[in-house]
Order: C-alpha cells, then sequence, then structure tokens
C-alpha cells in the first residue's frame, strides 16, 4: 500500500500564513483596546503587510499591561516597606499646609487636582528650586560641580549618553569619583544611548562605576531584555548624596551644553533642586534601577536626613514620574485636566506636537472660553514626521483662538508650561503620545512662586522672538506632508 503525500503550492502556503497573520493582528488589537484611530491605523497595516505588519505591531506597539510587567511592579513596590513608611510621613509633614498658609483658593484648585490624580507622589513645600532656562553651560557646569563635591554617591539616570567632549568630560569625572570611594551609578536608556561605545563603557566599570541598560534590546546587556523598541526610559536625572537633583530636557550631549556645535545649542530647561523633592528623584531612580538590574539599593543610605528650615515656605514641588508601568496616562491626564481648570492663560513649549483628540479638543475649549492659549513650537526639528503631524492641526486651533508660535533658528527642546501664574511643569515628556504612553518619562510641577513667574518670562520672551503662524494655505506638497505625517502618527 501507497501512502500518497499530498502537498500546497508554496503561494497557498504562504496565503495561509498572511491570513492568519491578519486575524492574529486584528484579534490582538481588538482584545486590547485603545484609541480607536491608532486601532484603525494598525488594523489597516495588518491587512496591507500581514507578516510585516504583525512584526511591527509587536516591536512598536506591545500593550502596556502584560503579566511579566505586573509581576516586576509588585516586586518593585514591595521593596523595604518599612522605608516607604518612612517616606510615607515624611511627605505628609511637607504637606503645603494651604489654609494655615493662607493660599489662595485658585492654587488650592490646582494643588487638590494634581494630588487626587497622582496621590503617590503629592506635593511637598519647603524646596529651593534653581532655573536653567537656555543657559545650557551653565546647568552643565552646575551639574559637575554638583558630582565633584560628592562624598557618598552619584545617580545619574539618561536617555542619551554620548561619548563627545560632553560625554567623555562626565565619565572623567565618574571615573575619578568611583575611584576616590563614591559609589557612582549611570542608568542608560538602551535605544537612546545604542552609539556609546563599549569601550568607553568598559573603562567606566573598570574604575568602578556601575554602568546598566534600561530594558537592552540585546540579552548580553542586562538581564530584563526584550526585543521591542517601545517603553524607553526618557527620563533625565542626576541625584547627588540623595541632597541635591537636578531634571528637566537635557541629555549628556554637546548639543545640550555648547554652542559651537554644527546644530548650534539647543533651547532647553533644566532644574537643580534641593528639599524634600529630591526624596522622589532618588526613589524614582532606586525603582528604575532595581527593574533596570534587579539590584535592591532601597535604604535609608541614599535618603539622608535633610536640614529643612520648619515654618519655611519655601517652592512647593510636585514630582511626577509616568509611564506604561501606570495604570493611568498619569501626565495626559494631569495636563489635560490642568488645561482644562484655566480661567485665564495658557502657555506651553514642547518640541514635539502630535496631540490626541482630546487634547485637541480641550485646547480648543480653553481659547473658546477666554484663556489666551499659546504653543510654542520649533521651527524645525530633528524628527521630521513629527513636526509635520503637528502642523496638520494649526488650522483647527488657530480657527478656534489658539496663538501658535514657531520658534528658530535654534532648536526649541525644553517641555515646559505655564497656567494661569498659578501652575508650572518642566520635564522630559513631550506632548505627544510617545510621552504620554509609551516612554518612562519625569515631570516637575511648580506652584505659585516666584520661581514659576521667572518661568513664564522666559517662555514669554522667546514667544517674542517667535513667528506667529497663520492659516495661510500650504502649497501641495506641504499638505501631502502633513496628511501623510498625521496618518501615520499612531504608529510611532
Amino acid at each position: 500500500m501507497f501512502v500518497e503525500s499530498v502537498s500546497l503550492p508554496f503561494g497557498s502556503l504562504w496565503a495561509i500564513v498572511d491570513i492568519l497573520g491578519i486575524l492574529l493582528g486584528i484579534s490582538y488589537v481588538l482584545l486590547h483596546p485603545r484609541e480607536p484611530r491608532s486601532m484603525l491605523a494598525w488594523i489597516l497595516t495588518f491587512l496591507l503587510l500581514p507578516i510585516l505588519g504583525v512584526i511591527l505591531f509587536f516591536l512598536l506597539s506591545e500593550p502596556k499591561r502584560n503579566r511579566a510587567r505586573r509581576r516586576l511592579i509588585r516586586k518593585r513596590r514591595g521593596l523595604n516597606p518599612e522605608l516607604r513608611k518612612t517616606l510615607g510621613t515624611f511627605r505628609r509633614t511637607h504637606a503645603p499646609e494651604m489654609d494655615e498658609k493662607g493660599y489662595p483658593p485658585s492654587l488650592r484648585k490646582f494643588v487638590k487636582l494634581a494630588t487626587r490624580i497622582n496621590d503617590r507622589q503629592p506635593p511637598t513645600d519647603a524646596n529651593s528650586v534653581e532655573i536653567y532656562h537656555d543657559r545650557g553651560a551653565d546647568s552643565w557646569q552646575a551639574l559637575l560641580d554638583a558630582i565633584a563635591a560628592a562624598t557618598h554617591h552619584v545617580h545619574l539616570e539618561y536617555f542619551i549618553f554620548r561619548a563627545d567632549r560632553s560625554g567623555e568630560e562626565l565619565a572623567v569625572l565618574l571615573m575619578e569619583k568611583a575611584r576616590n570611594g563614591v559609589c557612582c551609578r549611570l542608568l542608560l536608556d538602551h535605544l537612546g544611548s545604542w552609539d556609546l561605545p563599549l569601550s568607553l563603557v568598559e573603562r567606566l566599570r573598570s574604575s568602578g562605576v556601575k554602568v546598566a541598560w534600561f530594558m537592552p534590546v540585546l540579552p548580553w546587556r542586562g538581564p530584563r531584555w526584550r526585543f521591542h523598541f517601545n517603553f524607553r526610559n526618557h527620563r533625565k536625572i542626576a541625584v547627588v548624596d540623595g541632597r541635591i537633583a537636578f531634571t528637566g530636557s537635557q541629555n549628556i550631549a554637546d548639543e545640550y551644553f555648547r554652542g559651537d556645535t554644527p546644530s548650534g545649542a539647543w533651547i532647553d530647561t533644566h532644574l537643580c533642586l534641593t528639599g524634600p523633592a529630591v526624596y522622589e528623584f532618588q526613589e524614582t531612580f532606586i525603582e528604575d534601577w532595581y527593574y533596570a538590574t534587579a539590584e535592591d539599593i532601597f535604604s535609608e543610605h541614599y535618603f539622608p536626613s535633610l536640614q529643612v528650615r520648619e515654618n519655611s515656605f519655601g517652592q512647593i514641588v510636585q514630582v511626577i514620574p509616568s509611564g506604561p508601568d501606570s495604570d493611568v496616562g498619569l501626565m495626559h491626564h494631569l495636563l489635560l485636566a490642568a488645561i482644562s481648570a484655566a480661567e485665564y492663560s495658557v502657555v506651553i513649549a514642547t518640541p514635539y506636537f502630535v496631540p490626541d483628540r482630546a487634547m485637541i479638543l480641550t485646547l480648543e475649549a480653553a481659547a473658546l472660553r477666554g484663556v489666551r492659549v499659546r504653543l510654542l513650537l520649533p521651527e524645525k526639528s530633528d524628527h521630521s514626521p513629527a513636526l509635520w503631524a503637528g502642523r496638520s492641526y494649526y488650522r483647527e486651533l488657530i480657527e478656534s483662538g489658539v496663538e501658535i508660535y514657531e520658534m528658530g533658528p535654534a532648536f526649541l527642546h525644553s517641555k515646559v508650561g505655564v497656567i494661569d501664574h498659578l501652575w508650572g511643569l518642566v520635564g522630559s515628556a513631550n506632548m505627544d503620545q510617545r510621552s504620554f504612553r509609551l516612554n518612562f518619562e519625569i515631570t516637575t510641577v511648580l506652584y505659585e512662586s516666584s520661581s514659576l513667574l521667572q518661568l513664564e518670562h522666559c517662555l514669554v520672551e522667546l514667544i517674542d522672538s517667535a513667528q506667529l503662524a497663520t492659516t495661510f494655505p500650504c502649497g501641495l506638497g506641504q499638505r501631502l506632508k502633513m496628511g501623510a505625517a498625521r496618518l501615520v502618527s499612531p504608529l510611532y
């Protein structure tokens, strides 16, 4: 008896694989709902590019809450519960006493709003804040001076670290401090710092500097590797001896600090903080370090006693770490709520403006009810699709009364907002879906103070030197660019 073998033509097998890919991709999208526009964009991608579309989806748009991530979150939140309890008591001790200190009702509204959205890290008072706006050289020198004076530890966390003059200068200083007994840790995003030479990393490690990669896409770079390109650590944090912190929009590269680079000096905003808020940056770094390395360093050694003056008004500060490990889009919700609560003025500067429909409607509603809404955006960008996607929203925003200004020739990289002269933010988050949903970000909220007024003054000065965008007709090529960029914006 002969058994007749049956084989399918290669084309038929490929068609079956295509159909399975389409069904798998569409089923996954429907089982993990998100913004309808994004879902539709991915479904169309599956239909047009069945196999490639599925591969791209799992590389670029894996759902943010998966079982492995939830297990890591539970472990992270279980670190040193006694210390967490102590930090909770410390936060309550330094919570701003809105009634006793006579803060106006309009300010209390913003404090209550932000606390409800992020009750894990409520505002604290008695902080000191130095603003470095468009002062890259000054912020760089302040960071180097603080590290040079370190006696116990230096914790650094950045998206980009380049081996240029700035990177080499910082690396040499870290190696010197490590050799002198200071514990130095450097946490870098693997994709953001992809081109950092391994020779420099080995020099750092051989000198005693502990270097770790956040979610590397190569298994030999760290224990928490995952082969996809989302969930990047976009935070910029420096904590020295647990007493001083730096944060904002500057990475470690020449364009952030030096004016003699080919692109010129970028316009950035950075902060130097002392006071209770430093604990929040320290805790965020320690959690991220644990996530990247599985090393638990959450101990009292990194939370020294702070000399905070009693009954000191100081600066009210709230630190908001946000990212895909949160069940709620913290920054997205907070910014929407703050703009909705605005009564007089909204001023926002961002280098990448790719809003969702909720943000567009919120900005338009604020302008239509009489709030002066001003957006400061770059004239040129290092990410062209984001630039043209943002411009595709100009007409409808301007017709609703929103003022849009484009800044050039220097590249605007600041991520800053001020509302009603009472509430402001400085951080790493852009005004786009990647920052709101996919990246790990860190934002500092400042409440009514001279620092906040200084920040708003800096923004207004930039606006005065910028070009007001209008609704004049664009050429056919520009309109095609804007349409195409907006079409693919849910995918990046």
